[in-house]
């Protein structure tokens, strides 16, 4: 089960963040999402990293907690996307598909006319695009 996705600007400003558990739950993932800013700005900025890793956005498992596993993606203008998920088995395929949607989703958002670029999204059509989506991880990943 998803516990949170988020977006985050290419200047690690918070452009939307959804928790989908408690809400004593919600400040601890607000920080898992916070850190894994670190993990993400780490792999992006490693020398180290072939040509042909250059070119993927999907940054895969950035971390794992005991009861949480982190996942990234990074778009071509530096707009960061994590997941915080519950399943502990949860597959890259499945993981990569939840993605491809949901940059979809946030594309559709930030074109529209009226959404000031670098600004929260609060479209509410956004957030039940969101949760349809993630509502769609959850039976795929279930069964």
């Amino acid at each position: 089960m998803i516990a949170c996705v988020a977006v985050v600007g290419h200047q690690n400003n918070p452009l939307y963040l959804q928790s989908f558990t408690e809400a004593d739950d919600a400040l601890k993932l607000h920080h898992i999402v916070h850190c894994s800013l670190d993990v993400i700005d780490e792999r992006v900025n490693n020398p180290k990293r072939s040509v042909l890793t250059l070119n993927e956005t999907f940054l895969g498992l950035l971390f794992p907690t005991e009861s949480y596993k982190v996942f990234g993606y990074l778009t071509n203008t530096k707009v960061k996307f994590i997941m915080v998920t519950t399943d502990l088995d949860v597959k890259d395929a499945d993981v990569r598909s939840f993605f491809r949607r949901f940059h979809a989703a946030y594309v559709d958002a930030v074109s529209n006319p009226f959404h000031v670029p670098g600004k929260k999204i609060a479209s509410r059509i956004f957030a039940g695009r969101v949760s349809g989506i993630v509502k769609t991880f959850a039976l795929g990943t279930n069964g």
